[in-house]
């Protein structure tokens, strides 16, 4: 299974230590130029691990060749889509709740940073979720309350 990635994912996984979980949970994790370019600028977080996590997992894409509907989306994001649809990949790893629409309305199956540390857990690569939700809740990431404790829920914790 491929695995496209987003900035917005993967600094969520960054920020909890699991970046291990999507080369456990995918045969490839690719990214395309613009989400690395995105997450690795000086002094945003998570940005040395990031850039090591993901220096052999670049694509360039241009996205100009995809019919995608943008709805004023960012580069990264147009193309990460982009490049699931030239690689027919499996999931594209994205948090943006307005990405996530768009995605959706493009047939692009998707699966959030929580979404792959509750497959993590079932497949047992994790043994509890509720300490790496509290890693994320005292970060400066912004995810609902109710979100995370769903998860927290969901993974029967």
């Amino acid at each position: 299974m491929v695995i496209i990635a987003d900035s917005s994912g993967l600094i969520s996984l960054a920020i909890c230590d699991c970046l291990f979980l999507l080369e456990k949970l995918f045969n490839e994790v690719k990214v395309p130029k613009a989400v690395f370019d995105e997450v690795v600028i000086e002094g945003k977080t998570q940005s040395e691990i990031l850039e090591k996590f993901l220096k052999d997992k670049i694509i360039e894409i241009d996205s100009t060749k995809f019919v995608i509907d943008a709805g004023n989306l960012g580069k990264g994001e147009i193309e990460a889509m982009a490049l699931y649809k030239k690689l027919s990949s499996d999931f594209l790893l994205i948090d943006d709740l307005r990405a996530r629409k768009i995605a959706e309305l493009n047939e692009i199956n998707i699966i959030g940073s929580l979404g792959v540390l509750l497959l993590g857990k079932k497949k047992g690569f994790i043994p509890k979720i509720k300490p790496i939700i509290q890693k994320i809740k005292k970060s400066d990431l912004y995810i609902s309350e109710k979100l995370l404790d769903l998860t927290i829920k969901y993974a029967g914790e």
